[in-house]
């Protein structure tokens, strides 16, 4: 039988969650990247980056969970409900970036646009990078990484040699 403490995975460090979460969550953001523009053929462009935005976050919150922080299983519903907090700050960076786009460009590519959610895309990922790492998987590193104290008896050789030997002198010292 496995004990908590042997299910749960070292937390990694700054540099190796970093990395990770460039894999994971870059990977889950390229592929929204694509499901966006696919998606933004049949619906108002802000509705598909919100669906998308919802699923892809489910998806690396897991990612996140299960690999980037080494949380060691999935992910809590306080840790999805605290990364979709800054999910919603991410939708509003690619929002408002695709939007700045429209106002500068008339009639922007595919392949600008492309670029443009990226760059705002990876803006917001650093952000949600550091807001994960503080904050949402924070809590369960420090858990993982404390030790559990146990309250060790005292040695019965220790406990009489400290006790007075005389029952009187108990009554005395008090």
């Amino acid at each position: 039988m496995e004990t908590a403490q042997s299910q749960q995975q070292a937390a990694p460090g700054a540099f190796t969650a970093f990395a990770r979460f460039v894999l994971c969550g870059g990977g889950v953001g390229l592929a929204s990247s694509f499901a966006v523009a696919a998606l933004a053929a049949w619906l108002p462009w802000v509705l598909a980056n919100a669906l998308i935005t919802v699923v892809s976050t489910l998806l690396a919150t897991e990612l996140h969970a299960r690999f980037t922080f080494g949380a060691g299983g999935r992910a809590t519903w306080r840790q999805h409900a605290q990364s979709a907090g800054s999910a919603a700050a991410a939708y509003v960076v690619t929002c408002t970036a695709m939007l700045a786009l429209q106002q500068v460009v008339a009639a922007p590519g595919a392949v600008l646009e492309q670029l443009v959610y990226l760059f705002a895309s990876g803006f917001a990922g650093i952000a949600r990078f550091a807001v994960l790492r503080l904050v949402v998987f924070a809590r369960h590193r420090s858990q993982s990484a404390a030790t559990v104290r146990t309250v060790r008896p005292l040695n019965a050789t220790v406990a009489r040699a400290s006790a007075p030997t005389d029952p009187a002198a108990l009554c005395r010292a008090a």
